[in-house]
Order: structure tokens, then C-alpha cells, then sequence
């Protein structure tokens, strides 16, 4: 699936929170001044073609929803992130957060015992 551009991800972010919409009910959602419909148009409809939205017809308008959701994107942005930055390597990419301090020590802790009880639940199913 082919990534999104900041605008594209922004807009996707109102379809993951207030599910089907109207191109014209998007215009609503910004401040002065306002993006034109037309420039939204464009971009709902590439999202559409790139497979992130599909639509309804009503009558000669459209509405679009989201066919992917929120969860598969985010996991699709993480693996790509991980191949790309950290060769693959979950390991390396979680190390670098630990040495970056973005991660704390006790949080890694708490980490490894969500895994463990997750894991320990899956063998006992």
C-alpha cells in the first residue's frame, strides 16, 4: 500500500474518527481560511485510488469511507519504518528508543512483562 502525504494522512484522520463523510461536510472541519472543495476533492480521491477510501453514491454526489482502518495503517507505518531505518530489526529499532531515552528503563520492564503474560495466555488457550 503506497504511503501518505501529510495532507492525505490529516484527511484520513477525520474519516478513522467520524467514519463516512461528505467532501462538503470535510470543508466544515477547518478554520478560516478554508481549503477549497475542489482541493479536497483531489485528495479524497487519490486517497481513494491509492485503496484508503471507498464511496458511496448518492445521487451525482459521494460519500467516502475508510477501507483501511486506523490500526492497519499504523502497524503498515511502523514495519515500513522498521525496514527502512532499522534494517528489519524490531531489536535494533526498540534499542535505539532505550538509548535515546524515549523509552525508560522501567518502562521496557513493564514491556517485557505485558509480552510475557500475553505469551504465557496464548499457550495457555
Amino acid at each position: 500500500m503506497k504511503g501518505l502525504t501529510a495532507k492525505e494522512e490529516e484527511l484520513m484522520g477525520h474519516f478513522w474518527e467520524k467514519g463516512p463523510l461528505f467532501v462538503k461536510e470535510m470543508v466544515e472541519f477547518y478554520d478560516e481560511p478554508k481549503p477549497h472543495f475542489n482541493t479536497l476533492s483531489t485528495i479524497v480521491r487519490g486517497l481513494e485510488e491509492k485503496g484508503y477510501l471507498s464511496h458511496r453514491s448518492f445521487g451525482n454526489t459521494y460519500q467516502y469511507f475508510p477501507v483501511v482502518s486506523e490500526e492497519e495503517f499504523r502497524k503498515g507505518t511502523l514495519k515500513k519504518v522498521i525496514s527502512k531505518y532499522f534494517n528489519n530489526s524490531y531489536l535494533n529499532a526498540v534499542s535505539s528508543l532505550v538509548k535515546e531515552e524515549r523509552i525508560s528503563v522501567d518502562e521496557l520492564k513493564q514491556l517485557i512483562q505485558e509480552v510475557e503474560q500475553s505469551h504465557q495466555e496464548q499457550n495457555d488457550n
